[in-house]
C-alpha cells in the first residue's frame, strides 16, 4: 500500500482511476484490526490503487473531506469521488469488500 506523503500527492493521485484512500492511525484499535487482512483485500481488488493516509499527519485534509471517524475509505476516479465508507465503526473484511464490489459495478 502506498503511503500519502503530501497534499499535493493526494491531489495528483485522486486524478487517477480507482484510487482508495484509507484514512487511519496507528493508535486506533479499529484501524489495527483491519491491518492484517488489508493485503488480502488489496490483492483481491488489484484494479484499485490503495493509499494509506495518516489521519494525524493530514488532519486538515480529513476535515476538508468530512472524514471524522477512522478507519475510513474515500475512493476517487479521474478526479471525482465515486464512493465513501466513512464512519467511526470497526469494519470487517467482508464489509470493506462489499463496499469495493459495489464500486466495481458502477
Amino acid at each position: 500500500m502506498k503511503v500519502l506523503e503530501s497534499v499535493e500527492q493526494f491531489q495528483t493521485l485522486q486524478q487517477e482511476q480507482n484510487v482508495v484512500f484509507l484514512f487511519s492511525a496507528d493508535w486506533c484499535p479499529d484501524c489495527v484490526f483491519i491491518k492484517p487482512f488489508m493485503p488480502e483485500v488489496e490483492e483481491a481488488y488489484s484494479d484499485f490503487t490503495f493509499v494509506f493516509v495518516d489521519r494525524d499527519k493530514f488532519i486538515d485534509l480529513c476535515r476538508e473531506l468530512d472524514v471524522f471517524g477512522i478507519p475510513s475509505f474515500v475512493v476517487y476516479s479521474k478526479g471525482a469521488e465515486i464512493g465513501r465508507f466513512v464512519n467511526k465503526d470497526r469494519k470487517t473484511q467482508e464489509q470493506i469488500e462489499a463496499f469495493l464490489e459495489g464500486l466495481r459495478k458502477q
